[in-house]
């Protein structure tokens, strides 16, 4: 456990294609290989208010292909590359209501006592969509000053060109400046943790020796951890 006895709270950000899930799936296993219990959530299906219904609106108005990229399997999405004005205008009710159900979320997830929280995704994959000028940087304040703060928000770093080829879904102009939307959030956000891109191995060492530091050397070490257990908590 945490040394204040609370939950140790962690995130997951960064473009499509960076690598998220499977190193959400890698720290999960580590950390129940220390017997540790384990809440894993995700922003867009435990925490967004309305998904279906904004998802459906989303697409009815700004038409675009449905669906996952792959490799070979491109498709056109065209959701939440679409920035204009009248659009962030209307999304923006939205994101204080998502802000408002994270805290909820955040806190019934806390009652089952666990030990960490995983989110993949989190407030910051809405916020960066919020343009960078007087307004938004105002907005971006006071949504991070009523979400709940993360130990530990990894951002994982990802070639934009690399990440497209992963996750083939958006232009490539859309993706760099996705990324660089996130960086801008470093500075509102000391908890923001960037993991340079990297083998799968080595950007699970960066996270795992990120993860270390909130726990005293009695409680956890390096050595422990190796050969999983089949054991999970989830909500």
């Amino acid at each position: 456990m945490a040394s204040d006895s609370r939950p140790i709270l962690i995130s997951f950000s960064g473009i499509d294609g960076s690598g998220k899930s499977t190193q959400i799936e890698r720290l999960h296993s580590r950390l129940l290989q220390r017997q540790l219990r384990v809440v894993r959530l995700a922003f867009w299906d435990n925490v967004v208010v309305l998904p279906r219904f904004r998802s459906k609106i989303t697409h009815r108005v700004l038409g675009g292909e449905q669906g996952v990229g792959e490799p070979g399997k491109p498709i056109r999405r065209n959701d939440k590359n679409a920035r204009g004005w009248y659009l962030i205008l209307a999304r923006s009710p939205f994101f204080l209501l998502d802000v408002l159900s994270l805290r909820r979320v955040v806190r019934q997830a806390a009652r089952g006592n666990p030990d960490v929280i995983i989110f993949d995704r989190y407030i910051y994959d809405q916020i960066a969509h919020i343009p960078d000028n007087l307004a938004g940087r105002l907005a971006r304040r006071w949504l991070l000053r009523l979400a709940p703060t993360p130990d530990i928000a990894y951002l994982l770093d990802a070639d934009p060109e690399i990440a497209t080829a992963r996750k083939p879904e958006y232009p490539i102009e859309f993706v760099r400046k996705y990324r660089d939307d996130y960086f801008g959030l470093c500075a509102l956000a000391d908890e923001i943790v960037i993991i340079a891109p990297g083998s799968i191995e080595t950007v699970e060492a960066q996270i795992l020796s990120e993860f270390e530091k909130h726990f005293s050397p009695s409680q956890i070490n390096s050595s422990s951890l190796s050969n999983p257990r089949p054991q999970r908590v989830s909500a």
